[in-house]
C-alpha cells in the first residue's frame, strides 16, 4: 500500500512512501497514475477537484481548490487554500460514542496526604518572580547534589514573570504557578520570592488556600541575611519529608495525561495522534481522565468537540472557549488561520483544517466533559478541553498546571523539549525514532506496517504503566529537559 485513504468520502490520500511520475497505484479498485512527485506524507488526488471545490480529508473539509486538480497530482499549499473565517455560530447537535467501562489498571504512585497521587517523588523551588531565578538554580544544584533514593529528584523551574504585569495577565501567572507549586508529583515544594514583587509571597498563601505546610515551604529573599544557607536548609527539611512517601499500589483511573502535538507531519493524525487518541479513551473507560488543549488547533474540527460535548452547558462552554480564542487573535491584529507552521507544510500540512483534524484525534471519541480556563486544575474525570495556545512550552506546562501528570507529545519531526512532568514523545514514523533515540520514547510507526491500533494501545498503556511507576523514565527526565513556561497575555510595564 502507497497511499491512504483516511476516510471512504475523502477526495484526497496521503503517500505513504515517496511517489515519482507515471508510478501506479491502486485505491478502492480505481488505478491512480502519479501526475508529478509526490514526497512521503504529502497528498495526492484520487478524483479530479475543480476549482473552488471542498478538498475532503479525515471526511471533513480541509478547504478548496484554487485551481483545477488532477487525479494523481499533489493537493498542497500551492493549490489549496483555508476555508475557515472569524467568528460563527454553533449549533448543538449530540454525537457521542459510549465507552465501554473497563476494569482499572494499577500502578505503583506516591499517595499524598490530600488524597491525590502522584507519579513521582521530587522536591521542586518554584519561583513568584523571574528576579530570584538564578539564586533558585543554585539552591537546586546544591541541594539536589546529595538526595536519599526516596526522592527522585530536586529541580527548579525559572521564569520570567511574577512582576510588571496587570490584570489577567498577572493572574495568569499567579494561577500556573499556584497550579505547579500544588502538582502532586512534588512531595515537596520551596516557593522562593523576592519581596517587592507583584506577585508576593502572602498573595500565593492566599491563593493558594489551606496548603500543607509541611510541604509547602517560603522563603522572601529580601527578608534574611543569607537566603542561600537559610534555602539550603529549607530544602533539606522538605528533602526529609518528601523522603517519607512510598510508592502503593494505585489504579490507573488516578492518571491525569496531557494531549499535546507538535513538529507535526503528514502521519501525525494517521498513526501518532490517533494512537494517543486510543489509550486516551482506553483510560476514560477506566475512570481516568485527559486533557485537550491547543485550542487554535481545533479551529475547522471544533464542532466535533463540540458535539462530543457531555451536556448542552459543556457545549456553550466549548463555543465561548473557541470565540474568545479567536477574539484575542483578531484584538492583537493577528489572522486567526497563520498556520500551519513551515515544518508542518514541510511535513505534507496544508491547512488549518488538515491540522486540527489531525490534531484532535489526540482526544480520542470520548465526552467532552469539562471547559477550563487557564491554570484551573482538573476536577471532572473525563476529557477536559483547556484554555491555551498551540505553543509547544506554553501548552506543556499550561496542561501540567491543571494537574497532567504525564505529558503525551505527538510529533512527526521530533524536538527534545520537556515538560516539568515526564514528557512522552511518540513518534507517528519510524524513520525520526530510529534517528532520534534520545529524544522519542515511543513509536507509533508499524501502525504504517501492519500493526494494529488495539496492539499498539496495548504496547502503549504498559509503557504508561511502567512509567508512571518509576520503572522506566521519559527521555526528557533522563535528559533533565524541564521546562515551565507561563502564558504571555498582557502588557508589561
Amino acid at each position: 500500500m502507497k497511499l491512504l485513504k483516511i476516510n471512504p468520502a475523502d477526495r484526497v490520500a496521503v503517500a505513504l512512501t515517496a511517489l515519482s511520475p507515471g508510478d501506479a497505484v491502486t485505491v478502492d479498485g480505481a488505478k491512480i497514475i502519479i501526475g508529478e512527485p509526490i514526497t512521503a506524507g504529502h497528498k495526492v488526488a484520487l478524483v479530479p477537484i475543480q476549482t473552488g471545490e471542498a478538498v475532503l480529508k479525515y471526511g471533513h473539509p480541509i478547504g478548496h481548490a484554487t485551481s483545477d486538480i488532477a487525479p494523481g497530482h499533489a493537493v498542497h499549499t500551492h493549490n489549496l487554500k483555508t476555508g475557515l473565517d472569524g467568528l460563527l455560530e454553533y449549533t448543538y447537535t449530540p454525537d457521542r460514542t459510549p465507552l465501554i467501562p473497563r476494569e482499572p489498571g494499577i500502578f505503583q504512585g506516591y499517595r499524598r496526604p490530600n488524597g491525590k497521587v502522584g507519579i513521582r517523588n521530587e522536591v521542586w523551588i518554584v519561583p513568584t518572580v523571574g528576579c530570584v531565578n538564578s539564586t533558585a538554580a543554585y539552591l537546586a544544584e546544591k541541594a539536589g547534589s546529595f538526595l536519599p533514593k526516596e526522592v527522585e529528584g530536586l529541580y527548579a523551574f525559572p521564569h520570567p514573570y511574577g512582576c510588571s504585569q496587570m490584570t489577567e495577565d498577572h493572574e495568569n501567572t499567579r494561577r500556573a504557578l499556584a497550579g505547579l507549586i500544588q502538582h502532586p508529583n512534588a512531595g515537596a515544594v520551596l516557593v522562593l520570592g523576592l519581596g517587592c514583587e507583584n506577585n508576593t509571597v502572602d498573595g500565593m498563601k492566599e491563593l493558594l488556600g489551606d496548603y500543607d505546610q509541611e510541604r509547602i515551604r517560603f522563603l522572601v529573599t529580601q527578608d534574611c541575611a543569607d537566603e542561600y544557607e537559610e534555602g539550603l536548609q529549607i530544602l533539606g527539611e522538605l528533602v526529609d519529608h518528601a523522603a517519607q512517601f512510598k510508592r502503593e499500589s494505585v489504579p490507573m483511573s488516578e492518571l491525569i495525561v496531557g494531549l499535546k502535538c507538535g513538529a507535526s507531519d503528514g502521519f501525525s493524525g494517521i498513526t501518532a495522534n490517533p494512537l494517543v487518541g486510543s489509550f486516551s479513551d482506553r483510560l476514560i473507560a477506566e475512570g481516568g481522565s485527559a486533557i485537550l488543549t491547543e485550542v487554535p488547533e481545533m479551529f475547522g474540527a471544533e464542532t466535533i468537540l463540540m458535539n462530543r460535548c457531555r451536556t448542552p452547558e459543556v457545549f456553550e462552554k466549548t463555543v465561548t472557549l473557541i470565540n474568545d480564542f479567536k477574539r484575542y487573535f483578531m484584538e492583537n491584529g493577528q489572522d486567526i488561520y497563520e498556520n500551519p507552521s513551515p515544518g508542518n507544510k514541510a511535513g505534507g500540512i496544508s491547512t488549518l483544517e488538515d491540522k486540527s483534524l489531525g490534531c484532535i484525534q489526540k482526544g480520542g471519541t470520548s465526552d467532552v466533559v469539562a471547559v477550563l480556563g487557564y491554570g484551573d486544575p482538573v476536577t471532572t474525570k473525563g476529557l477536559n478541553l483547556l484554555t491555551g495556545p498551540g505553543n509547544d512550552l506554553v501548552s506543556a506546562s499550561s496542561m501540567t498546571a491543571s494537574g497532567a501528570h504525564l505529558v503525551f507529545f505527538t510529533t512527526g519531526r521530533g524536538t527534545p523539549f520537556g515538560a516539568p512532568v515526564p514528557t512522552v514523545k511518540v513518534s507517528s514514523n519510524t524513520p525520526i525514532y530510529e534517528k532520534k533515540p534520545m529524544w522519542i520514547d515511543f513509536n507509533a510507526g508499524p501502525l504504517l506496517e501492519g500493526v494494529t491500533l488495539e496492539e499498539m494501545t496495548d504496547a502503549l498503556y504498559e509503557y504508561v504503566r511502567a512509567l508512571a511507576s518509576g520503572e522506566i523514565k521519559a527521555n526528557n527526565e533522563i535528559h533533565n529537559a524541564r521546562e515551565f513556561t507561563i502564558f504571555k497575555t498582557g502588557v508589561t510595564l
